[in-house]
């Protein structure tokens, strides 16, 4: 019975300087201020294109009951133009958040 109470303690042990390492290693995982405005700037950049993309439906759903077919052909272009620039936009925010968090 002694030795499995010197295992259990030792293997305590073991765990506890394991933990105490890994809290004073560096996080290599920190994004540094310019890196968090990047992302944060890209992320502006897609609500602005939400809100584009808002206004577009509106716009469109006013010419669809005026019957003005060439603001709805305008209307629609800019749509797709906004549904692409968000994509876009995702992208490089995933693109620099993994860039940012690579050690």
């Amino acid at each position: 019975m002694g030795r499995i109470k010197q295992v259990a303690l030792g293997m305590g042990f073991v765990a506890a300087l394991a933990t105490a390492a890994a809290a004073q290693q560096t996080d290599t995982s920190k994004i540094s201020p310019s890196e968090r405005r990047e992302v944060r700037r890209d992320r502006r950049e897609v609500r602005q294109d939400r809100r584009e993309v808002r206004q577009d439906r509106r716009g469109l759903r006013q010419d669809i009951k005026q019957g003005d077919t060439a603001d709805i052909r305008r209307d629609r272009r800019d749509l797709r133009q906004d549904r692409r620039d968000i994509r876009q936009d995702r992208r490089e925010t995933k693109r620099d958040i993994k860039e940012a968090k690579k050690p």
